[in-house]
């Protein structure tokens, strides 16, 4: 029988929630480190201080998710390469490509228009599209090294922190 008490004497966190854990850091590193570059540029008062409330929320986030790496199924997490504007640009745009593609596939779900829906669609496969030339071009580069765990998680980690170091 399943209980609490057995799986908190797991010696590590599953694949799946250390993938979605991966997703959740790097999605919010770099945003984070889009706050942090905007934010001068902000002029409104109001605004000026959402975007202050969003990146001290971003980084108590960030905080604490770091905090699960050590419990990660695989090895070493340590990087010695820095993060360069490379990545964190693919990143952006990788991100905008994943956000669309689910906002498309929600926005079709709840379409009754014949003609919105086919426009739609149309927009959803150039946005799949676009996500997978993203993809490949950061794979290509070693961007986004997604079939090697230990060194997906350690970029997880090295972008987390130079977030936070902004």
């Amino acid at each position: 029988m399943y209980t609490y008490e057995s799986q908190r004497q797991q010696p590590h966190l599953a694949w799946h929630e250390t993938l979605e854990l991966h997703e959740l850091t790097a999605y919010q590193s770099n945003q984070l480190m889009m706050f942090k570059m905007v934010i001068g540029d902000i002029k409104d008062p109001q605004l000026h201080a959402l975007y202050l409330e969003a990146i001290q929320s971003v980084e108590q986030n960030l905080r604490e998710l770091l905090q699960y790496y050590p419990l990660a199924p695989q090895g070493q997490r340590k990087s010695d390469k820095d993060m360069d504007l490379t990545a964190f640009y693919a990143g952006q745009l990788l991100g905008f490509a994943k956000t669309a593609v689910r906002s498309y596939a929600i926005g079709i779900t709840e379409t009754a228009t014949p003609r919105l829906r086919e426009t739609l669609q149309k927009q959803l496969n150039a946005a799949i599209a676009l996500h997978g030339k993203v993809f490949y071009f950061m794979l290509e580069r070693g961007l986004y090294p997604s079939y090697d765990l230990p060194k997906l998680l350690a970029g997880d980690v090295a972008t987390a922190n130079k977030a936070l170091s902004l």
